[in-house]
């Protein structure tokens, strides 16, 4: 089971109670699509079989299809009962389309035989849809159906493979543009390092003839300490100047507030309004951490969330923060590709990198526990959840 938005899930309870209601007013009124006759109640089992799994369409869509598709053939297999288009044959469509839609790997595959191979027994065994029109309808129908559900997920494979490309353009382009700008920082701050160290030097030989003066000329120490200060003062200047050219532009003072859990809420719209789908849910009584554990809760958000958009091919992420008498637990799990690389745009590995040995650096200082790794079963997901007890 993958996860799913609520609003999704709504709209696909409601699909499902929409078709039962549909299903069972077609067989009880009766509806002039109903045909042929037998056991309404076994009628009624089957429209409740064929109905209710569409809930699941999007999470288990290849369960879906093997509980739906295959359920017409073998009721009517156990008696005689109406073939329902409401109860019956939309609930395939919607099966099919989803199995192909939604599928991962060779699912949508799979689902497509299945449904071939339950169209043929429907074929031979339902007298009501043996006539070579009908028999040329439902084919013709379920298999555009099932490619057009297929030619949307490639279509969205191509748009996630084309962003995750132009986001690795986009990061190596500026890690060029920042590793240029280390560099100059760096020839700048040996010139000022041999500046500083010029006038230090400057200030100790003339504080040792000042020293070996004092008593014997005033006025020679007066300059001396006069040469000092001057120099001191400039030695300072070029000091700041060695600091400003070393703090990177933009980058806030470092006495500024650092982030924690407050600021969580704020990182979930930022990622959200990047276009990925992003839910935060909060459990336990939620205390103050210390301030170094708030900004660890933060820093492993940030950058779980940071390897969804670059490595995980997903379009969801789902935030949970667990609060507990000893510490508190974080967990971000996503609906992407998980360790295989070759699940990802350009072969990306979701294998440990710099990120996650951070992550592992700050849970291991406050003595917590880490699991990194796919959610089950593989290729469903990843999951990043660290146990932090707090110190305080």
């Amino acid at each position: 089971m993958r996860p799913m938005l609520p609003v999704r899930l709504a709209l696909d309870l409601a699909l499902a109670v929409g078709l039962t209601a549909m299903g069972l007013l077609e067989l009880w009124v009766p509806f002039e699509s109903a045909q042929g006759g037998g056991s309404r109640t076994v009628g009624t089992l089957g429209v409740l079989v064929m109905t209710v799994p569409l809930a699941a369409r999007r999470t288990a869509p290849l369960l879906t299809a093997a509980v739906v598709v295959p359920a017409l053939p073998l009721l009517h297999a156990v008696g005689s009962l109406p073939v329902l288009f409401w109860g019956g044959f939309v609930p395939i469509v919607v099966a099919t389309f989803s199995v192909a839609r939604h599928g991962r790997g060779r699912e949508p595959f799979v689902g497509g035989a299945l449904v071939a191979g339950c169209l043929l027994v429907i074929d031979l065994t339902v007298p009501e849809l043996q006539s070579p029109s009908e028999i040329v309808f439902h084919w013709t129908l379920l298999t555009l159906v099932w490619l057009s559900g297929w030619s949307l997920a490639t279509m969205e494979r191509r748009a996630r493979a084309s962003t995750q490309h132009a986001i690795e353009v986009e990061v190596a382009a500026q890690a060029q543009v920042l590793s240029a700008v280390v560099e100059e920082r760096a020839r700048i701050a040996r010139e000022l390092h041999d500046i500083v160290a010029h006038a230090v030097s400057t200030m100790v030989v003339q504080a040792g003839a000042a020293g070996r003066v004092v008593e014997d000329d005033p006025e020679l120490v007066r300059r001396s300490l006069d040469a000092i200060r001057a120099t001191g003062s400039e030695a300072l200047a070029e000091m700041r100047r060695l600091v400003t050219v070393m703090r990177a532009e933009g980058e806030p003072d470092a006495l500024a507030p650092h982030p924690g859990v407050a600021a969580i809420p704020a990182l979930v719209e930022e990622v959200r309004s990047a276009g990925l789908d992003v839910t935060l849910e909060t459990s336990g009584r939620a205390v103050p951490l210390s301030p170094g554990l708030d900004l660890t809760v933060y820093r492993i958000v940030q950058e779980s969330l940071t390897n969804v958009r670059r490595h995980a091919a997903a379009t969801t992420a789902a935030i949970r923060l667990a609060y507990a008498d000893s510490g508190v637990t974080v967990e971000v799990t996503d609906d992407g590709a998980g360790t295989s690389a070759a699940s990802t745009p350009g072969g990306a590995s979701r294998a440990p990198g710099h990120g996650l040995l951070g992550i592992r650096e700050r849970v291991s200082l406050y003595g917590g526990t880490l699991h990194v790794g796919p959610c089950a079963p593989p290729g469903h997901g990843f999951v990043v959840r660290a146990e932090l007890p707090d110190p305080t």
